[in-house]
């Protein structure tokens, strides 16, 4: 194996890429003289306000550090401790936060849904919500799922109007993980609000750091009534940035001129070339759809342990293949550079 100097972790997450220029120019910008803290300060409020135009709502918008404090925190509005949130089987909730959602909300339990290439299956979420209405099981309350999904599918709005009309009916509230969010929406392209307020989600968690953001989050209560208290429970969770401005910013920079879809696109494109190189390779199969910037492939192990032993970083934890995100900062070098070194592993 290489040593870490050699390492290149352009695939192994979106979180391995440095911050984006238009986010390094916000920092910047924020730096310049004195403002009032803890976000009483004039970009945090037009940050709010461009959310409010872009999503074409009037909706509450609070800014955390990560998404597992925003998916977390969201979940526990929606319940009290006796309650549960359905969630996919895959849903980063489940797999990924050491039980955050169930520590913030005091103990609301999980209940796992089946899912198809990452979509919950919504014959099951309707098993769960029905299966049992005694006390002595935990009364469902809160539905969430993720766009794009774990496996780098999207859900369109037809799809997710489905789910949460399903959710809405049982007395249900609808969140969405959207830590990749932007690459569905680009994806997709559709207005913001066709796949979200519009199709029947309460509250999102808008995905900053994977866009190429640093250290900033977006929770975006579309019903005002459900985040009344938000900041409160942020204050205590230790989410209240003190200068605010630094992670707010960087949201008008990103939402303005639509910086956000040249750097959804340029990933998501990247995906597709990916995609193309390895599905020619032999032995080599494409799990899923590449709808957004992930691409999971089934690889012989010969292909993999080469591209291990060349520097090449990738997970293969989740979605039963090798899973390559493109991140705005990879470049198309990048994707023929591995498609390069797989193939010659291949041959």
């Amino acid at each position: 194996m290489p040593d870490s100097a050699n390492a290149k972790y352009h695939f192994a997450s979106d979180n391995t890429s440095g911050i984006c220029p238009e986010a390094w120019q916000a920092f910047d910008e924020a730096n310049r003289g004195f403002h009032p803290s803890y976000g009483d300060d004039e970009i945090t409020r037009q940050a709010c306000e461009s959310f409010r135009s872009f999503f074409e709502a009037d909706c509450d918008v609070y800014f955390v550090f990560n998404g597992t404090a925003a998916n977390s925190l969201s979940l526990a509005t929606l319940c009290q401790s006796y309650h549960s949130v359905i969630a996919g089987d895959l849903s980063h909730c489940e797999t990924d936060e050491c039980g955050a959602p169930e520590f913030f909300s005091n103990g609301s339990k999980l209940l796992l849904a089946k899912t198809q290439h990452g979509r919950l299956d919504p014959a099951d979420v309707q098993r769960l919500i029905t299966s049992r209405t005694d006390l002595h099981f935990p009364k469902p309350r809160g539905l969430t799922l993720s766009q794009s999904t774990e496996l780098g599918t999207t859900y369109q709005p037809a799809q997710l109007k489905e789910l949460t009309s399903l959710a809405h009916q049982h007395g249900l509230r609808v969140h969405m993980d959207g830590a990749r969010f932007f690459n569905a929406l680009a994806a997709l392209d559709c207005a913001p609000a066709d796949i979200t307020w519009r199709a029947g989600i309460d509250v999102l968690c808008c995905g900053g750091t994977k866009l190429g953001m640093a250290v900033t989050e977006a929770v975006v209560f579309f019903d005002r009534a459900l985040g009344q208290e938000f900041a409160w429970r942020c204050k205590q969770a230790g989410q209240l940035c003190s200068k605010m401005r630094f992670i707010s910013a960087q949201w008008l920079r990103m939402l303005g001129d639509d910086v956000w879809r040249r750097h959804a696109t340029h990933g998501n494109a990247l995906a597709r070339r990916l995609a193309a190189g390895l599905s020619a390779l032999p032995g080599a199969e494409i799990l899923y759809p590449v709808d957004a910037n992930a691409v999971f492939a089934k690889l012989p192990e010969t292909i993999k342990e080469a591209l291990k032993a060349k520097g090449w970083r990738f997970y293969s934890f989740i979605g039963g293949g090798s899973r390559f995100m493109c991140s705005w900062a990879v470049t198309e070098q990048d994707v023929d550079a591995l498609i390069a070194d797989a193939a010659a592993a291949a041959a």
